[in-house]
């Protein structure tokens, strides 16, 4: 933790109290630590406890004097390595799930590109209601931590599930994350994603669905896990800021080919996730071609197979992984895929299962190893899937 920039938010519960101590042991395992609290907040704890012991001023409000200056919840944003809700009232959690953003707290986390991390404290049966359970749901959905409340007595006087995380734990929660992202550090990635699109004319293009969703989040996983990466995309409207990914944009299966070429001799790690298209128009037009009355008849050629290729000039030391999008006989002709492009683990998708495959935000997966080991996971959130990824590229390689 040490060097690391904390922001803490702390909401309108009872369990703010435990913010004091959660302050204390941040600042005493070495991180910066910057409190934001909810006006509702001040109810249960003062501002003044907060900023002896972060030592930095405690920010609630946009505005900080009559002079006009005034807390940039953009520069908060971009300033902290991790932004910590704890403790996470119910409704605070529903703002955040549904992107209200109607205090300062809010507006930091809606302009934050740091990981976030809530710790719900609330009533059992606050905690167990539908609409709260999805509200976390949803929260992870979009890529947030949340650490799990205790069990015990409540404010209320009920016991159950509800109480937030002792300090000593979200501490440890925290140091393990910021451990686990260092295991590829110094590491040189390269991902592919997205489709491709091959020219039939200057208008139209043969290609395919993929969004690339699960190729920029598999990039982003490996980034924060340590590794410099760049991210060949075919033609995609996504977006992806982080200090450590190169985006090259490409549109054709050449272009790919040629971008992965010039990456993959210095790569120690390759995911290959994109969906390359295997044919291409023999010729390309150079003006749009005119419907007829007669049948128009294409002549197709194969492109290159990047992922074959790449693995002829594969290095002691590289570690390659590949996708496989089938339909029938999946693991076998995964396997077949294994040895023919010289992976060391393949991704599964199977498109007869609901929620995988193209376009989703969702995965369903399964990873094969060179043995013939298959590891199964359940339907998730695209970057959960990630993570399970770069988990198993580092529990194999490094």
């Amino acid at each position: 933790m040490k060097g690391k920039k904390i922001i803490l938010g702390i909401s309108g519960s009872i369990a703010a109290y435990k913010a004091a101590v959660l302050t204390r042991l941040l600042v005493k395992e070495g991180a910066e630590v910057k409190v934001i609290m909810t006006e509702s907040a001040k109810d249960f704890i003062t501002p003044l406890t907060l900023s002896t012991l972060s030592r930095n001023p405690v920010l609630s409000r946009f505005v900080k004097n009559e002079a006009g200056e005034w807390n940039n919840h953009v520069d908060l944003g971009l300033w902290a390595d991790a932004l910590v809700i704890a403790p996470a009232s119910a409704n605070t959690l529903a703002k955040m799930a549904h992107g209200e953003c109607d205090n300062l707290l809010l507006a930091v986390y809606l302009s934050a590109r740091c990981p976030v991390f809530v710790a719900p404290a609330m009533d059992l049966d606050m905690l167990q209601h539908p609409s709260t359970k999805n509200n976390i749901k949803l929260l992870q959905g979009y890529g947030n931590h949340a650490i799990a409340p205790g069990h015990g007595e409540l404010a209320s006087g009920l016991v159950g599930t509800g109480r937030m995380a002792e300090p000593e734990e979200i501490v440890a929660h925290l140091t393990q994350f910021f451990n686990e992202k260092k295991k590829l550090s110094g590491k040189l990635a390269l991902v592919t994603a997205g489709p491709t699109h091959e020219a039939l004319d200057p208008v139209r293009f043969i290609g395919n669905n993929s969004s690339g969703k699960m190729g920029f989040a598999i990039a982003e996983a490996l980034a924060d896990a340590g590794a410099n990466v760049t991210l060949v995309t075919g033609p995609t409207h996504l977006t992806l800021q982080h200090p450590h990914i190169e985006i090259k944009n490409v549109t054709s299966a050449a272009d790919m080919y040629e971008a992965c070429k010039e990456v993959f001799p210095t790569t120690d790690i390759a995911v290959y996730s994109a969906a390359v298209a295997d044919y291409r128009p023999a010729t390309q037009a150079d003006q749009k071609i005119k419907k007829t009355d007669n049948d128009l008849t294409l002549q197709l050629v194969k492109t290159h197979d990047i992922a074959a290729e790449l693995g002829k000039q594969k290095k002691s030391g590289q570690f390659i992984v590949g996708f496989a999008l089938e339909t029938e006989n999946e693991e076998q002709n995964a396997l077949k895929k294994i040895k023919a492009k010289n992976f060391d683990l393949i991704v599964l998708n199977s498109l007869n299962d609901k929620g995988a495959g193209f376009a989703h935000d969702t995965n369903k997966i399964k990873l094969i190893d060179k043995k013939g080991e298959v590891f199964e996971f359940s339907l998730k959130n695209k970057k959960e899937v990630a993570i399970d990824i770069v988990n198993a590229i580092v529990q194999r390689y490094a």
